[in-house]
């Protein structure tokens, strides 16, 4: 991922992913299958996905790692390459690339909405970019205004912000029987003697 996008972020302790030790940045990179991450859970208040549901083998398992390591009040930022952008709409004419970006399987963010919800995730924000027109490169910076201003879902790809589903606890007080409550109430309230009852009170007594 960009540095400038990791610099903008608040979170200053960051870890990055790689899937061998080859391909890993640095010492301190996490190295491990993106099915079996070697985190607990509710660890992380951020996870960034950048362009890999398109390309691992099962991107279910993927996103269920990635959303079982965010704490509760964290966040899931996805990186996606739209089908409905210019290029999207070209793959199915093109002879097939075996590479990136054009390999894998892209998804709109309609079809991740219903993967997240059974992660117990949603979406809070989409963001399209990569706006352009058919033949030409996404550098025209009057049309990527435009369309970052209107947040038209035609760019070549997208950014989701996701979160924890609130779910409120709702509290259920047992009913009592009508009369349970009745003995309940006249024990708990002053009762008034008359004169009758206090003379025959005496004459027990």
């Amino acid at each position: 991922m960009a540095p400038r996008l990791t610099d903008m972020c608040p979170i200053r302790h960051s870890l990055c992913w790689a899937p061998t030790r080859e391909l890993a940045e640095d010492s301190s990179c996490l190295v491990c299958p993106t099915d079996r991450l070697a985190l607990p859970d509710d660890c992380l208040s951020l996870v960034v996905i950048h362009h890999l549901l398109e390309i691992v083998p099962e991107p279910h398992r993927l996103l269920q790692e990635a959303t079982r390591v965010v704490a509760d009040d964290g966040y899931v930022i996805i990186f996606g390459w739209s089908p409905l952008g210019v290029e999207g709409l070209n793959r199915p004419w093109l002879k097939p690339r075996d590479t990136l970006p054009w390999r894998g399987r892209w998804r709109t963010p309609g079809r991740l909405k219903d993967w997240l919800a059974f992660v117990d995730f949603e979406i809070e924000r989409v963001d399209y970019c990569g706006f352009r027109m058919p033949g030409s490169l996404p550098r025209n910076a009057s049309l990527e205004s435009f369309g970052r201003r209107h947040n038209l879902p035609l760019g070549d790809t997208y950014m989701i912000r996701a979160r924890r589903r609130v779910q409120w606890a709702r509290v259920v007080r047992p009913r009592l029987p009508a009369t349970a409550v009745g003995r309940s109430l006249l024990g708990n309230s002053p009762r008034i003697v008359t004169e009758h009852e206090r003379e025959r009170l005496t004459e027990v007594e």
